[in-house]
């Protein structure tokens, strides 16, 4: 219960400093899409590749992956499916299925491992499946569908959208440095250490900012999108794993407790970063995530109650 307190309580006084950065106008009118940008183009970037070029790929080849992926792709495919009968919208609709899958690993997945599940590296199966399958995915995507039809270029332009994408291919770098063993020098990895630390802050600050004179989450013309999204994030997403766990793969006590508690996770904040970064569903990742963060909380306190 500790973990689950303890990661929230970090995450809330962050995001409030923030809102109380935005309320005082401090950063000036562009504060929050300076550093939203700071954080697509630069931190996050540097982030992600100090953090896969020190992991062992060999982590994402479990049972528990194949969990991960399958209820992902379940609570995706639900939200996408609704959004074509309903007409979202292709980049709506990618933000949506992300705000319904996409679960918060990093700055909320580690301490809650680490103080719920005793191990921070049970995250990484995850964590890296959304790095090196979901993002870049994801992103090319959102690139395509900003684009008029005449700008797309030709087809092979077209494939290699992720590489011109920072976060994906700031991804990728760190999965080729860590597949072919390479050890980065300290004179390399420590400034983009130091320049990665101010993602998680930088997104965390926007997304405080952006609370400041918005409307109660849940209403508007994004309603119906973000209660579908919160539901599949925060009841769907964790049951579908359950169900695949014990009665597919066999999964039972500690295994069974780490992929539950880590397909109960909230939606990540840097999905709001995406959908600043590309202009698209803005208020429905900004609501999705704040929903969704704060009904984990018994979520995952009764996750832990019932199988831990």
């Amino acid at each position: 219960m500790q973990g689950v307190l303890t990661g929230f309580a970090v995450i809330a006084v962050v995001i409030g400093v923030g809102y109380a950065i935005g309320r005082g106008g401090h950063l000036g009118d562009h504060g929050r899409e300076v550093l939203t940008r700071l954080a697509f183009h630069v931190a996050s970037p540097a982030l992600l590749f100090t953090t896969l070029a020190r992991t062992d790929l060999s982590l994402i080849f479990s049972s528990r992956l194949l969990v991960t992926a399958l209820s992902t792709a379940a609570a995706a495919g639900i939200f996408v499916a609704v959004g074509v009968v309903r007409g979202w919208g292709l980049g709506r609709t990618t933000i949506g299925a992300l705000c319904s899958s996409y679960v918060n690993s990093g700055n909320l997945g580690i301490p809650i491992a680490v103080y719920v599940l005793g191990d921070a590296s049970l995250v990484a199966p995850v964590l890296l499946f959304q790095l090196l399958v979901l993002t870049p995915v994801a992103l090319t995507i959102l690139d395509l569908a900003g684009k008029g039809e005449s700008d797309k270029g030709p087809v092979w332009q077209r494939l290699l959208t992720p590489l011109r994408n920072p976060i994906a291919a700031g991804s990728l770098a760190g999965v080729a440095v860590s597949a072919a063993g390479i050890r980065v020098p300290s004179p390399v990895m420590d400034p983009l250490t130091l320049i990665g630390n101010m993602s998680v802050p930088a997104v965390l600050l926007a997304f405080g900012i952006s609370l400041c004179g918005s409307a109660m989450p849940g209403r508007g013309a994004d309603r119906h999108p973000v209660l579908l999204s919160v539901a599949l994030k925060s009841v769907v997403q964790p049951v579908v794993a359950w169900a695949l766990a014990a009665g597919v793969f066999g999964l039972h006590g500690a295994p069974l407790l780490d992929v539950v508690v880590t397909s109960a996770l909230p939606a990540a904040q840097n999905l709001f970063t995406y959908a600043s970064r590309y202009r698209v569903g803005e208020g429905l990742a900004r609501d999705s995530i704040l929903l969704s963060t704060v009904l984990s909380v018994p979520v995952l306190v009764a996750v832990a109650a019932l199988l831990g």
